[in-house]
C-alpha cells in the first residue's frame, strides 16, 4: 500500500464496506481522481491476489487492462458491453460517465450489468466529481464520498513537506501551533493543490516561520472564486480595530481556542454562530473581520444576491453548493452580511424559493456537524423570523447601538491613530461630546475628511479641522430618528447589548 493510500483511512471505510456488501455498481463522489485509483488498486490486490482484472475507461484512452495495457479507444456504449461479457472477476472503473447516466442506452447497459455481476466479484466502479443520478437507476448504483484529507492527513503532508525543506538546508521556525493553523489553511484541498500551495509560499524561502500561514489562508480565495458566490475575505482588522463593544469582544475572547484539539478532548463543541443587529455603521462588518483574525479562522462572504440571481443555477443548488463547499473547508467562518435581505420573513412565506431556502437554512443551521461558524448581520432587524433568533441556531445574539461616550473616544482613537496622528494631541473626550448620537462609520468619515483638507494646506491635522467637519455634517441619527428609535425598542427584549453601558 502507498503512502498516499495510508493516509486516507477517513475515506476508505465507505468504499470498503461498499465492496465488502457486494454492491456491483459504485459511484464515488471524489476531487481526488489518482488517490481514488490508487486506493482501488490496493484493494485490488489485496482482495484478488493478481488473479483478476483490473480496467479503466476514460473518454481519451478508451479501455485500459493494468496488466494487458490498452484495448482499444472504445466509446461509453461499448466499453460496457466489453466488460459485460467479460467473465473474471475484477474492478471495471469508469472515469466519465457521470455526465452520460441519463442516456438511456448508457442506463440500459448499467442496470443489465448490476444483475449480470451480482454476487460474481465484479464491481463497476464510476467516479466524478459530483454526480446526478436518474430516478430509474437510484436502485442499482451506491453512491459513497471519497472525502478530502482531513486534519491527520494534511498535517502529515505538511510535516512530510517540512522534512524535505529541512534536508534541503531551509530551516524550519514553526511552532505546534502556527503548524496547527497551517493546517486549518489546507483544509478543502486536494492532497495535490496542498503540495502546490506549500510549494508556491515557501520557493526561494531559506526560513519557513509564521509568515507562511496568511499566504497559505490566502489560497483560500482560489476556492472561493471557482465557486462563484462565496468570497473570500481576507481578515486584517483585529478587536484593536473595534472601538468598544466590550461585551461582545469578551464574549469572543471566551472561545477562541474551543476550534483547537484541546477543546475537542475536553468534550466542548466550538460555537455554532453569531447574530449581530443593529444600527447601520456601527461595527457589524468589522467586527465580522475581527473574529477571523481573532480565532486565525478563513473568513468566506456568501452573497445572497449572486445566490438567487440564476447566474450560478437555480438558487436552491446555488445555495446548497456553497453550503457544501464551505463545510469542505471547515473549520471556517462563514459571513452572512444583512442575512434580512436573503433569508427573512419575507422569503419563508413567498413559497417559492425563498422558502425553500429560508428552510434549507434553519435546518443545515440545527443540524450541522461541520465546524462551521456563522456570522450573520442585520439591518432590518424586523424582518427576522422568530424561527432565526431562537437558541439552538446562533449561540448569542447581540444588538449593536450607537456607540456611547467612551466608545466614541476609542472610535476616534482608533482612526486617528491608523492614519499617523498623535492621538494625545486631540481632546477625546470633547470630540465625544461633540458626535453625540453619531455612528462609528460617520466618525471614521469625520477623521477622513479633515485629513483631506489638512493634507490640501500641507499643515498637520487639528482638533479644529475635525471640528469644522462635524458642524457641516448630518448624522444619521437625525435623519433616521424613528426608525433607530423603533430598533432599539424591537431589540431591547431580544437581544443582549454588545457594550457596556457608561458608568
Amino acid at each position: 500500500m502507498t503512502a498516499a493510500v495510508s493516509q486516507r483511512q477517513s475515506a476508505l471505510k465507505p468504499l470498503r464496506d461498499a465492496l465488502a456488501g457486494g454492491y456491483p455498481v459504485i459511484a464515488i463522489e471524489t476531487w481526488e481522481e489518482d488517490a481514488t485509483l490508487a486506493t482501488l488498486g490496493s484493494f485490488f490486490n489485496s482482495a484478488f491476489q493478481g488473479r483478476g482484472v483490473f480496467q479503466t475507461w476514460d473518454f481519451q484512452n478508451g479501455l485500459s487492462d493494468a496488466t494487458s495495457g490498452n484495448l482499444g479507444r472504445l466509446g461509453a456504449i461499448e466499453a460496457l458491453d466489453k466488460i459485460q461479457e467479460c467473465d473474471k472477476p475484477g474492478f471495471f472503473v469508469f472515469k466519465d460517465l457521470s455526465g452520460l447516466l441519463s442516456d438511456i442506452e448508457i442506463g440500459r447497459r448499467i442496470r443489465n450489468i448490476h444483475f449480470s455481476f451480482r454476487g460474481q466479484n465484479r464491481f463497476l466502479l464510476m467516479t466524478s466529481s459530483e454526480f446526478s443520478i436518474p430516478v430509474e437507476l437510484r436502485k442499482d448504483i451506491v453512491l459513497i464520498n471519497y472525502q478530502l484529507p482531513d486534519s491527520h492527513e494534511i498535517a502529515a503532508i505538511i510535516e512530510e513537506h517540512l522534512q524535505i525543506a529541512s534536508k534541503r538546508g531551509i530551516q524550519v521556525d514553526l511552532s505546534p501551533d502556527q503548524v496547527s493553523q497551517a493546517v486549518i489553511s489546507l483544509k478543502g484541498f486536494t492532497g495535490a493543490e496542498m503540495k502546490y500551495a506549500l510549494n508556491k509560499v515557501c520557493w526561494g524561502r531559506k526560513t519557513l516561520g509564521s509568515d507562511i500561514i496568511p499566504l497559505l489562508h490566502d489560497e483560500k480565495e482560489q476556492l472561493a472564486r471557482k465557486d462563484g458566490v462565496l468570497e473570500y475575505v481576507r481578515g486584517t482588522e483585529s478587536l484593536a480595530d473595534v472601538g468598544g463593544l466590550e461585551n461582545l469582544k469578551e464574549w469572543l475572547l471566551k472561545r477562541q481556542k474551543l476550534f483547537s484539539p484541546e477543546a475537542a478532548l475536553a468534550g466542548i463543541r466550538p460555537p455554532r454562530g453569531l447574530l449581530m443587529m443593529g444600527i447601520s455603521g456601527c461595527g457589524k462588518s468589522l467586527s465580522v473581520k475581527a473574529i477571523s483574525a481573532l480565532w486565525g479562522l478563513p473568513l468566506f462572504r456568501l452573497d445572497m444576491n449572486k445566490v438567487y440571481s440564476g447566474n450560478y443555477g437555480t438558487p436552491e443548488g446555488t445555495f446548497f453548493r456553497a453550503i457544501k463547499n464551505i463545510e469542505a473547508v471547515a473549520p471556517a467562518i462563514l459571513w452572512i452580511d444583512e442575512i434580512e435581505g436573503g433569508i427573512s420573513s419575507n422569503t419563508a412565506k413567498d413559497g417559492g424559493t425563498g422558502s425553500h431556502i429560508f428552510s434549507a437554512f434553519l435546518t443545515w443551521m440545527q443540524e450541522k456537524s461541520a465546524d462551521v461558524f456563522v456570522a450573520a448581520t442585520a439591518n432590518r432587524i424586523d424582518l427576522l423570523p422568530a424561527e432565526i433568533i431562537r437558541k439552538g441556531r446562533f449561540d448569542q445574539v447581540f444588538f449593536i447601538d450607537l456607540p456611547n461616550d467612551g466608545e466614541r473616544e476609542q472610535i476616534f482613537k482608533v482612526h486617528l491613530s491608523r492614519r499617523g496622528n498623535r492621538v494625545e494631541e486631540f481632546d477625546l473626550p470633547l470630540l465625544s461630546v461633540a458626535t453625540e448620537f453619531w455612528n462609528g462609520a460617520e466618525i471614521e468619515h469625520v477623521v477622513e475628511a479633515a485629513m483631506i483638507e489638512a493634507f490640501h494646506r500641507g499643515t498637520p491635522l487639528t482638533q479644529d479641522d475635525l471640528y469644522t467637519i462635524i458642524r457641516g455634517t448630518v448624522p444619521l441619527s437625525r435623519t433616521m430618528s424613528e426608525q433607530i428609535k423603533f430598533i432599539k425598542g424591537w431589540a431591547s427584549e431580544r437581544a443582549i447589548s454588545a457594550s457596556i453601558a457608561d458608568k
